[in-house]
Formats: C-alpha cells, sequence, structure tokens
C-alpha cells in the first residue's frame, strides 16, 4: 500500500519548487494545492511502481481525500472529488490498484486495520506539511499489525525514486 498525495503525486505547483517551499504552499494552501483533478507525479514514481508489479507486487493505494473531511482542512470533497485520484493515476500511467479512502470518522489506521488481507509493506510520507507522525498511517496502527506491515516512510514531496527497485531489497529496506 502507497500513500498518494506528498508520496506519489503532489499539487501542479510544486513543480521545479524545492521541498521546502513546497511545504510552505501547503501549510498556506497555495491554489492549486486544492485542485486534486490536476496533481502530477512525483519524480518517477509510475516508473518505479510498474517494476515492483512487473516483479509481482500488488498495489494498493491510500489517499487523503474522503467524502466527509480531508487531511488538510475541513471541507467536504464529495465523492465526484474522490473521482480526482482514479483520474490522476489512469492519466499517467499509473498501475491498477484499488484506492482507499476513508469513511465516516474514520483516520487512516482505520482504512488499513479494516482491510484483508493487511497490506505487507506500506511506504507513506512523513507528513511535514499537516502535523507529522500524528498525521501517518503507520505510527498509529495497532501494536499487533505495526509487527505485520513492514513501514517505509520518504520525505514529504521526495518521491520514491530512492527505494529499491527490486522487491526483495524494498522489504529488506531500512
Amino acid at each position: 500500500m502507497i500513500f498518494l498525495h506528498g508520496t506519489l503525486i503532489m499539487h501542479r505547483g510544486a513543480i521545479g519548487k524545492s521541498r521546502e517551499e513546497v511545504i510552505q504552499q501547503v501549510i498556506n494552501q497555495e491554489g492549486s494545492v486544492r485542485d486534486f483533478a490536476n496533481y502530477v507525479p512525483v519524480g518517477g514514481a509510475v516508473d518505479k511502481l510498474s517494476k515492483w508489479v512487473e516483479q509481482g507486487a500488488e498495489i494498493s493505494y491510500l489517499s487523503a481525500l474522503t467524502e466527509n473531511k480531508k487531511a488538510r482542512g475541513d471541507e467536504l470533497v464529495g465523492k465526484e472529488g474522490l473521482k480526482a485520484d482514479e483520474m490522476i493515476l489512469e492519466k499517467y500511467g499509473f498501475p491498477k490498484g484499488e484506492i482507499y479512502h476513508r469513511g465516516v470518522g474514520e483516520d487512516y489506521r482505520d482504512v488499513v486495520e479494516r482491510m484483508t488481507p493487511f497490506p505487507n509493506i506500506l511506504i507513506e510520507d512523513d507528513c511535514e506539511s499537516i502535523g507529522g507522525e500524528v498525521e501517518m498511517t503507520h505510527p498509529n496502527l495497532k501494536s499487533e499489525l505495526k509487527e505485520k506491515i513492514k513501514s517505509i516512510v520518504v520525505k514529504e514531496f521526495t518521491g520514491i525514486d530512492n527505494l529499491p527497485d527490486g522487491l526483495k531489497d524494498l522489504s529488506e529496506f531500512s
């Protein structure tokens, strides 16, 4: 399972900006931050995921968008807004995979805890722009699940390009 917003995709206004500038854009709610239908891939995310899929990985995505709230703000995104993730993944050729969204009253950990089977690896960013570890998924899981799901954390908006190409190496990555 891989987190979408900030890990695999980012707002269009982030293109060409330093990580620090992008984080400030999110904090300041720069105009393109909420333009989910025009998000772009972070680095070579599509190529990296495609390499893993070629080796047998099944990819699932965890979205920040939800019908009742968002990680960055209080407004409703709505059911139509949830389709933005699907459109972006298709537009840029991301590998097929189920997109998970939070339900009413859910946190990210709730989404993972209700999955069957559980993901064996969870890749997410450090959520620096929205509050850090309190917003992350893995640190907030029940302890018995933390032991079963390998956590890989990347710096927000840096992408997954530096992660191993091989699935075996990824499962041993620290």
